[in-house]
């Protein structure tokens, strides 16, 4: 029976887990609050302030668990830091590298062009140290996931006490906002203060899920807001060429009864 439990929380668990997109029980429909973003709409743009403050989430509190092996220390410079700032982030982390002359594998402090470093070696490593489960990439987490953003806020915010009469298997936690409600991983963002920001904004839970929300979909889409400009500048040269079209168009056939 203890085998049998193991195997039920580690299966209910590989929703966000393995990486796998959740999947809704055909009976049951999770509706998720609308929440507002900068970068929502036609104008949308980046919190730049918001997002770095969402890196800080992430490397305070996320990377323990989460990669993000698709972005470079080097990327961080589109958020708004300086040369010297990212260097020094880089700077903290240690990277295995080589071979040297000997042949070995030796450490040397991260450099800006080195990807964010995981926080394991390997898969096995990874699903050792959660109990099975292995915590998914988190470069393309809100692409990933359908509900995009909006997905990742209200799961983040979305841990509690289980209403009354439901069982939560061994190792599982309660989440509203997640496909069967039982989720392998613990809430990572649980209290306010959690993480001490270095430009003095409150760190309330829903500021820490907003700003780690604006860096993750940030991360995903870096080229959001050129798409965006690119849009809306089609969509004005198709206005004027519409209306350049429908003049000449009546000039032409104007003495046409």
């Amino acid at each position: 029976m203890p085998a049998f439990r193991s195997l039920r929380a580690l299966f209910l668990g590989l929703g966000l887990m393995a990486g796998a997109t959740p999947a809704l029980a055909a009976s049951e429909a999770i509706s998720l609050p609308d929440t507002r973003f900068s970068f929502d709409g036609l104008f949308g743009h980046f919190d730049r302030a918001s997002a770095q403050r969402g890196f800080q989430v992430y490397k305070e509190v996320c990377s323990g668990c989460h990669s993000m092996h698709l972005l470079a220390y080097r990327n961080l410079r589109q958020l708004g830091l300086s040369e010297a700032e990212v260097a020094g982030i880089a700077a903290t982390v240690q990277m295995m590298d080589g071979p040297n002359d000997e042949g070995q594998m030796v450490e040397r402090p991260g450099r800006a062009s080195d990807r964010f470093k995981s926080p394991f070696p390997n898969e096995q490593a990874a699903r050792a140290a959660n109990n099975g489960a292995y915590p998914p990439d988190l470069s393309v987490i809100t692409k990933a996931r359908e509900g995009g953003a909006d997905y990742i806020h209200a799961l983040l915010m979305g841990y509690g006490d289980p209403p009354a009469g439901m069982q939560i298997a061994d190792g599982m936690h309660y989440n509203k906002y997640f496909a069967g409600h039982q989720i392998a991983m613990p809430a990572p963002i649980s209290s306010d203060g959690q993480v001490e920001y270095h430009d003095g904004t409150r760190a309330t839970v829903d500021q820490m899920v907003t700003d780690v929300t604006q860096f993750l979909t940030w991360a995903a889409e870096p080229e959001l807001e050129e798409r965006k400009a690119m849009g809306v500048k089609i969509i004005l040269f198709l206005t004027i060429l519409g209306g350049l079209a429908y003049a000449v168009k009546r000039k032409v056939w104007a003495d046409v009864h």
